[in-house]
C-alpha cells in the first residue's frame, strides 16, 4: 500500500511462497538487485568463466536478478516454471510456479537446460506467526491471485501497477490513509 513505512517494501510485489500458522515467506519479484546481472553472477559463483559469459544462451543475459527481500540476502532462490525439476530440491508451490534454491539450477540455466521461465532472487521476505495477517489488517498490504506473468515478465517497473490493475484498482486512486467501516 502507499503508506508502507518500510522503504525496503515500498511498491513491492511479493510472491507468497509459504504461509502457515508458523509464519510466511515470500519473494519480491519487482525489485532488481543493484548492479548485478545474471552473467556476472554466474561468473562470481564460478559456474562459468568470464570468457564464457558471451556464449550464454541469449535469455540468460536478460534473466532478472532480483532483490528478493532482506532476509538471507546472500542466498539465492529461483522461482521458475514447472518444466524443470531437481529431486528433493524443487518445490511446487502453486499455479505452475516452482522454487529451487540450489546452485544446480543455475548450472542448468547457464547451459540452456534450465526452466523455460525463471527469475533469481537474492534473499526473501519473512514474517513471524501472525505478523503478515496483522499487517494486512492494518492496511499495509493488498493481495491478489498469483500470476505467472507478474512473476516472470522482465518489465519490473510495471509489475506493481499491473498487480493493482489486476484486482481492479487504479494505482492513482490509492490512499495512504486507511479506514474501517
Amino acid at each position: 500500500m502507499p503508506g508502507m513505512a518500510d522503504e525496503r517494501f515500498s511498491r513491492s510485489v511479493i510472491y507468497l511462497c509459504a504461509h502457515s500458522a508458523e509464519g510466511a515467506m515470500g519473494i519480491i519479484v519487482n525489485k532488481p538487485a543493484a548492479d548485478l546481472n545474471m552473467p556476472d553472477l554466474l561468473v562470481q559463483l564460478d559456474i562459468i568463466a568470464q570468457d564464457d559469459a558471451i556464449r550464454l544462451p541469449a535469455y540468460v543475459g536478460h534473466m532478472p536478478v532480483l532483490m528478493g527481500g532482506p532476509v538471507e540476502a546472500s542466498r539465492g532462490f529461483v522461482l521458475h516454471s514447472p518444466d524443470f525439476h531437481i529431486d528433493q530440491s524443487t518445490l511446487l508451490i502453486d499455479n505452475g510456479i516452482c522454487l529451487t534454491a540450489t546452485i544446480e539450477i543455475l548450472r542448468a540455466i547457464a547451459v540452456g537446460k534450465g526452466p523455460a521461465s525463471a527469475v533469481l532472487a537474492l534473499g526473501y521476505a519473512g514474517w513471524q506467526a501472525g505478523q503478515l495477517e496483522s499487517e494486512i489488517q492494518a492496511n499495509g498490504w493488498l493481495h491478489c491471485p498469483a500470476d505467472p506473468d507478474l512473476i516472470f515478465n522482465s518489465a519490473l517497473e510495471t509489475k506493481y501497477d499491473r498487480a493493482l490493475r489486476g484486482i481492479g484498482i487504479e494505482p492513482a486512486m490509492l490512499s495512504a490513509t486507511a479506514g474501517h467501516a
